[in-house]
């Protein structure tokens, strides 16, 4: 693992408050074990709740009131979906000044390049003014918003709470592509580019090029790559019109975006995967637990998380076969392997 010179330092009072939220989110483990032993007593077969995803939350929903130990899971739920954000912009906001020139050294000197969407660029319905995993203001209401999602919410908080470890994880899916090089990769939803890391360290010759809709996300990508000396491009696009000659990358991936956007897009970024990639070149997208591989009660549970989360397109885009998905645009050779993540591999015929 390389060293991380932007890594956040809390003071006192951020660091206890960050804790708190991780010790809140583990201490109630206990609690949501308990809901589920309660749901699987009052639910012994799945199969009997109904077909329809919103008349079957009615129903548990309603079956589950009762129930102390679910009224408080919900509870402390709800608390830490709209409190964490808060806590880790608190812990950037108490040692900003300290940070502000180590942030500025890594966003202005270094070999990635960042190029923002053109002055008046339209941006996507399904991204505007949507507040993703309820970031309070969403990605961009913060200037320094890439910092705090990529080195508190993520470093901090949900590295903790992982099993095993987020980035783990990421090096883990980089790993899975076909080749053992590649010469250009693209990564589509870069975001912080965490895991335009794990692809740079899986192949290390690799040109790599990413996209993302959120400025403050790349800003803080862009910090990363500058901060390991690597010669990312990164570009303030969407991942389903990218822009890019047709045939000009040999791998194409993406690590648990396609949640984050509608059906009809996810379609469309498969699409311009094919497009972008020479013949011959592989594709690997990864993303959350399909509904089609959980039990009806698990699909319920997983998608009451995903609207207490704020993910708006969770329901829409894992009731999707991603490897017909992936077929429709035109890949052959496709596999799909994983529950968390699923992951779906195809190559462009050449």
């Amino acid at each position: 693992m390389t060293t991380n010179p932007l890594a956040f330092i809390p003071a006192q009072r951020g660091r206890a408050s960050v804790d708190f939220m991780i010790h809140l989110a583990r201490g109630s483990q206990p609690l949501r074990g308990e809901v589920a032993r309660e749901q699987a007593e009052m639910v012994p077969d799945p199969s009997v709740l109904p077909e329809d995803l919103d008349l079957r939350d009615r129903h548990l929903g309603q079956s589950c009131a009762a129930s102390p130990a679910f009224r408080a899971s919900q509870l402390l739920g709800e608390f830490h979906a709209r409190m964490h954000g808060l806590v880790a912009r608190e812990a950037f906001e108490e040692v900003r000044e300290d940070l502000e020139p180590v942030i500025a050294r890594y966003q202005e000197q270094g070999p990635t390049t960042l190029e923002p969407a053109p002055e008046g660029a339209e941006t996507p319905a399904y991204f505007e003014g949507v507040h993703f995993h309820r970031t309070a203001g969403g990605w961009e209401e913060h200037e320094m918003q890439g910092y705090i999602h990529g080195e508190i919410v993520h470093r901090k908080l949900v590295e903790a709470l992982y099993p095993g470890g987020i980035f783990q994880q990421r090096r883990a899916v980089a790993a899975m592509a076909p080749r053992r090089a590649y010469e250009r990769i693209l990564d589509m939803g870069a975001s912080t580019g965490h895991f335009t890391q794990a692809l740079q360290e899986t192949y290390p010759e690799a040109e790599i090029t990413g996209v993302d809709l959120s400025l403050r996300v790349l800003e803080h990508a862009q910090r990363i790559g500058n901060a390991q000396g690597y010669a990312w491009k990164l570009y303030q696009r969407p991942a389903e019109d990218t822009g890019f000659a047709e045939a000009s990358f040999d791998l194409v991936a993406s690590y648990i975006l396609l949640h984050e956007i509608p059906a009809d897009v996810i379609r469309r970024v498969f699409a311009e995967a094919y497009r972008v990639l020479e013949p011959g070149g592989d594709m690997i997208m990864s993303d959350v637990t399909r509904y089609a591989d959980m039990d009806k009660l698990a699909v319920w549970r997983a998608d009451s998380g995903a609207r207490l989360g704020g993910e708006p397109y969770w329901r829409e885009s894992a009731s999707l076969d991603l490897a017909e998905v992936a077929r429709e645009a035109g890949f052959v050779d496709v596999t799909a392997q994983g529950i968390y993540p699923h992951v779906v591999i195809g190559r462009k015929p050449g």
